[in-house]
């Protein structure tokens, strides 16, 4: 999916935060939910559970996906586009690189960390936000392209 966010993020620093834990991924704009993945293996949806987590930082690159199928052009005349991040941080658990989560140590990475994440889940509120923001910025939705998906829909698409 792909969102207009409701704010100019270039104007100031927002806070961008996702919540990985073993029943969902919730992706947060300054605390509003804007995409929930959640667990449903026991029907055969996919989902990372063996696996830990990687935090890879860029720019998008302009590729068809980023730019509605080509038609929102990038402006190369204000390249070099430049990314900027101020405090950075990571709570979660540490693992070795190559290990599997059930090998993860239980030792937390931020000592100030509550283990919250673990469970974490939205509100009714945070429900109600996630529903606005799909509703008025979401501007594509695999679980709506047809064109890209004639033989039909996920089971993902079927149950969100």
């Amino acid at each position: 999916q792909q969102f207009h966010l409701w704010f100019d993020p270039t104007a100031s620093f927002h806070t961008y935060s996702i919540v990985w834990n073993h029943r969902r991924i919730i992706f947060l704009v300054d605390n509003s939910p804007i995409r929930v993945f959640n667990n449903h293996q026991a029907i055969g949806i996919p989902f990372p559970t063996n696996q830990p987590m990687r935090v890879y930082c860029s720019l998008w690159n302009a590729d068809d996906w980023a730019t509605q199928g080509g038609r929102i052009k990038t402006d190369w005349t204000k390249a070099p586009f430049v990314a900027s991040y101020r405090n950075f941080n990571v709570n979660g658990n540490i693992c070795a690189s190559g290990s599997n989560v059930g090998s993860c140590a239980s030792k937390s990475v931020d000592s100030s960390n509550s283990g919250t994440w673990q469970t974490q889940e939205l509100d009714a509120k945070g429900r109600n936000r996630l529903r606005w923001v799909q509703q008025k910025h979401m501007i594509y939705n695999y679980c709506a392209d047809v064109p890209r998906f004639p033989q039909g829909f996920s089971a993902e698409c079927k149950r969100s």
